[in-house]
């Protein structure tokens, strides 16, 4: 069974007034990528404006241009996205840049 956002420790715990990075590469982010969605929006949430939050999202789903950035993109008006590298553990990170960063 696959588990839900709410039965995952959130990779944000309080509002984050400077860059910051959010680890979506646990085993339960790849067995469940609409998890990695929920919680890469719940992290961009926390994220104040004119700063960035590096999504670290797991390599079991491949680039995050593919499934991820439309979603944020819908979700947030004025995000903007930068696919920054490949990870050595085999993720990905995606840099979101949130209002006037």
């Amino acid at each position: 069974m696959s588990e839900t956002a709410s039965d995952v420790e959130p990779v944000t715990r309080r509002d984050h007034e400077a860059s910051w990075s959010a680890n979506l590469e646990g085993p339960e982010h790849a067995a469940n990528r609409e998890l990695v969605v929920e919680q890469a929006k719940d992290a961009i949430d926390a994220t104040a404006t004119g700063f960035h939050v590096n999504l670290v999202t797991h390599g079991e789903h491949g680039r995050p241009e593919s499934y991820l950035w439309e979603e944020l993109e819908a979700a947030f008006e004025g995000v903007r996205l930068e696919y920054v590298d490949r990870c050595g553990c085999g993720g990905h990170v995606t840099r979101a840049h949130v209002g006037d960063d």
